[in-house]
């Protein structure tokens, strides 16, 4: 579309909101388990917390927004994906860290829906798991390549 009055000016994705019960907690798992840096944490719009995490040299980062934001604590569709360099060594590390994680799925596997757990995708290409933050939320990591 070449038309600039029917375009935005939007120039990239920005801040995932992610629902938590506890932000303090939240914050200790995504530093200290997924090792992401704290990129901000301050008081916004009526004394509320804002948190935000994300891993290093990444563009996007992750707001941990309290439930007082309006919704519920867990949320069971994933609406963000990880890339891992070593998904094998992410899976082993974070399941020896008590990380509720499912099996990595790919060619000749399965795994369950993004949004719907009642949906199922067969021979997921490149290979993938999901993973659940203390809060039940659930998140997929993926070994682009």
């Amino acid at each position: 579309m070449s038309d600039s009055a029917a375009t935005t000016r939007i120039t990239q994705v920005g801040t995932i909101f992610v629902p938590v019960s506890d932000q303090e907690r939240a914050l200790g798992f995504y530093v200290d388990v997924l090792g992401f840096e704290k990129r901000g944490d301050f008081v916004y719009g009526g004394g509320r917390r804002w948190i935000e995490v994300a891993p290093a040299g990444s563009v996007n980062a992750l707001a941990l927004v309290p439930s007082s934001e309006g919704e519920r604590v867990p949320s069971d569709q994933t609406y963000c994906a990880f890339a891992s360099d070593d998904i094998e060594a992410d899976h082993t590390a974070l399941s020896a860290r008590g990380v509720v994680v499912e099996p990595i799925a790919g060619a000749g596997g399965t795994r369950t829906g993004l949004v719907s757990r009642e949906a199922s995708v067969p021979d997921p290409i490149p290979v993938q798991f999901f993973f659940r933050d203390p809060d039940g939320n659930r998140f997929l990591i993926v070994q682009p390549g």
